[in-house]
């Protein structure tokens, strides 16, 4: 009797030690996940979120629990990471950065390049440049940067002159010669896609031709030139991009798996800007 009651005690030890055991072992997991470096990034579209989507578990070996916000609008990924409601975002180009730093007077600065976007002319009416009639609509994304950017397209194909020098700070003002009389016209970034209907030709990157089946090599009527300043880039504030956790981003964001990804998936309208 006394052997039983002795051999019941010891199980119930050990059953009473292995259950201490399996909670020590969930705790340690508990606190594993919690002591991953939680890293919030504001972006916008495809290829963008994509790439988000392939580094976010590449980044968990890292120690780093990456949180991705997907927002409405061109406006919204700098002003949350003005604010720090964001550490970083990934959806613009540099000179796009810095017209909002000027305009907001904020210290968003650049962090790591990951693609060059291949920049073109669309349209729905016409199948050359050529063929673009008298006072013909060309349509451009209003802000600073996109303004100069499709301006400088537009010159290099011979549509229009600008003055000497202006680059990607051209406006409308600065169009020295315009022998077809075309009219431009204005819009927000969001509406490119939507203007192939109402406009002549449209001036976008391929986040905004690709839904609609258009690539740059098949079926722009011009494209931008291979020295393009407008590469699109992971960026962060003056007081966060040299922190742990935006370094591993930025080493991920321009790693081996990146690079394969867009030249298996998106070959023909976005080239990585990393080796």
């Amino acid at each position: 009797m006394k052997k039983s009651m002795i051999v019941v005690l010891m199980l119930m030890v050990l059953v009473v030690a292995g259950c201490g055991s399996n909670k020590a072992a969930e705790n340690n997991s508990t606190k594993g996940s919690d002591e991953l470096t939680k890293l919030k990034i504001a972006t916008l579209i495809p290829p963008m979120t994509e790439i988000l989507d392939i580094v976010k578990p590449l980044l968990k070996e890292d120690g780093i629990d990456l949180e991705i916000v997907v927002l409405s609008d061109n406006v919204q990924p700098n002003e949350a990471l003005a604010n720090k409601e964001v550490d970083a975002n990934f959806f613009q180009h540099v000179p796009y950065m810095k017209q909002f730093n000027e305009s907001k007077g904020s210290n968003l600065v650049e962090v790591q390049p990951v693609y060059d976007a291949i920049y073109g002319g669309y349209s729905k009416r016409y199948k050359n440049v050529a063929d673009l009639p008298e006072g013909a609509t060309l349509v451009m994304a209003n802000d600073p940067s996109n303004i100069g950017r499709s301006l400088q397209m537009f010159a290099a194909a011979d549509l229009i002159k600008l003055k000497e020098g202006v680059g990607i700070k051209a406006t409308q003002a600065d169009i020295t010669e315009n022998p077809k009389n075309f009219k431009f016209d204005e819009v927000d970034l969001l509406m490119l896609a939507r203007m192939l209907d109402d406009g002549d030709l449209v001036a976008m990157t391929p986040a905004y031709a690709s839904p609609l089946g258009l690539t740059p090599k098949k079926d722009a009527l011009i494209t931008e030139g291979a020295d393009s300043e407008f590469t699109i880039t992971l960026v962060a504030r003056e007081d966060n991009k040299n922190s742990d956790a935006i370094q591993k981003l930025a080493k991920r964001i321009s790693g081996p798996e990146v690079k394969k990804f867009l030249e298996d998936n998106y070959a023909d309208i976005a080239l990585p800007a990393f080796k």
